[in-house]
């Protein structure tokens, strides 16, 4: 299948993404500045703050001279330019050569690590966005919203906090974690492993209900979406699907896109909008349904973000698929990964993007259709501020203030499984046909 992008960059949402190439657009964009056009003040960079760097110059001199150690030159500048984007966005950042290759290796589903999805928050924690299915943190009992306060035993450094997660594999770390309900801090033990992740999984519930897992968007998650429907339609078509995204933390667009695309006949599935043209984009699903309009239940929960909130969205708002859960984590925004003369890359949030009913999910997530909660001992700690809403900075939504805001729960175990599937044996009953009186 195929469809139309009308970006010429690709886009990234969550923790995975597509490197972003210089286009003529871009290239444009940076001369407008000298044009005498006034409507290109909203896409032309402002002019160099001469005072404000004159400032910048004397703090730069007033650290170099007097601070109680050495520092070198190069460290300050690293540490100007990320404090340049920390106060943006949670999601925008700035990456030398070691941590892009890091963060574009993601998509690929292979590294060497203990399997996490974080996010640094501004005390230099991290805080836990999801454990990945069958990995060592997701073993250790890693949760979503745990925060970690140290590794083996030494605070977390701000400049490459999570860099000392990574390493051989075989070789061990101890995480000290935070979590709401817990009274004090607690160690756990892992073994970093080399994580090679199957992002899609899958089997029959009942004889044709089937049950299809993605854990995030990587390079081949469409192919595998495709290889999963197709086998669990080997012994006929099925009835109904229950598509599982909790804790899915997102990462590429395009591969949410695709999966999306393989449940519609028609409609748009997302499109984006920023300041400047070259980020507004808007993808089409093509002609084939995969499943031929067999009814799907989408199973969402608070750590389902990004790209996952894009497909849950796309498949509701074309009334292909009802949605089942807890209130999502509200990532409405696109992150870009602009790579630098360098080396180096500059990860900036450049748009947000809208589902199909023109909808913007920032900072305010998904409601589902049926609202699932946790319940007795299987409960996970409260995670009351869990959510992109309240993240120190983030980016305001449209619908932010809206009254009544929640955030919703992450939503462990079967139960939420066996909840979906019997709202999806509603769904089949009532889309069957009535048979008809014969006559003869």
């Amino acid at each position: 299948m195929s469809f139309r992008l009308s970006l010429a960059i690709l886009l990234a949402l969550g923790g995975t993404s597509a490197w972003a190439q210089q286009t003529p657009e871009q290239e444009q964009a940076r001369e407008v500045g000298s044009s005498d056009d006034p409507d290109a003040a909203e896409t032309a960079p402002a002019k160099v703050p001469l005072e404000e760097i004159r400032r910048y110059v004397a703090v730069f001199n007033a650290v170099k001279d007097a601070y109680v150690e050495p520092v070198q030159d190069k460290d300050l500048m690293q540490s100007a330019i990320r404090g340049l984007l920390l106060d943006l966005d949670p999601h925008s950042t700035y990456f030398d050569k070691d941590d892009a290759a890091a963060f574009d290796e993601q998509s690929t589903g292979a590294y060497d690590g203990i399997g996490v999805e974080l996010l640094q928050q501004p005390d230099n924690t991290l805080r836990v966005i999801s454990p990945i299915d069958d990995t060592p943190a997701a073993k250790a009992g890693i949760k979503a919203g745990d925060v970690i306060t140290a590794i083996d035993g030494k605070p977390i450094s701000g400049k490459d906090g999570m860099e000392p997660l990574r390493g051989e594999p075989g070789s061990s770390i101890t995480l000290t974690l935070v979590r709401e309900g817990t009274p004090k801090p607690f160690d756990v033990s892992l073994t970093r492993q080399t994580i090679r992740i199957a992002s899609v999984r899958s089997r029959l519930l009942e004889p044709g209900y089937g049950y299809l897992r993605i854990s995030a968007f990587q390079t081949d998650t469409a192919a595998d979406f495709q290889k999963h429907i197709d086998r669990l339609q080997a012994g006929g078509k099925l009835r109904g699907l229950v598509l599982d995204l909790r804790s899915n933390p997102g990462g590429l667009l395009l591969a949410a896109v695709q999966v999306a695309d393989e449940l519609l006949d028609k409609g748009t599935i997302v499109s984006t909008r920023g300041r400047i043209s070259i980020s507004d984009s808007k993808f089409e699903a093509t002609p084939g349904d995969r499943l031929a309009g067999a009814p799907v239940m989408v199973l969402v929960d608070a750590g389902s973000a990004s790209a996952a909130e894009v497909l849950a969205g796309a498949l509701r708002d074309n009334q292909r698929a009802r949605v089942i859960g807890s209130r999502t984590f509200g990532k409405g925004s696109v992150q870009t990964v602009l790579p630098l003369d360098n080396g180096d890359s500059v990860k900036l949030t450049t748009a947000r993007y809208y589902t199909p009913s023109g909808r913007s999910i920032q900072a305010s997530g998904i409601v589902p259709d049926v609202v699932l909660h946790p319940d007795g001992e299987d409960q996970p700690a409260s995670l009351a501020d869990y959510s992109e809403a309240k993240l120190p900075g983030h980016l305001r939504g449209d619908e932010e203030d809206q009254e009544g805001y929640v955030a919703g729960d992450v939503l462990d175990g079967d139960k939420p499984i066996d909840a979906a599937l019997a709202e999806l044996k509603k769904k089949v009953a009532v889309s069957a046909p009535t048979p008809g009186r014969q006559t003869r």
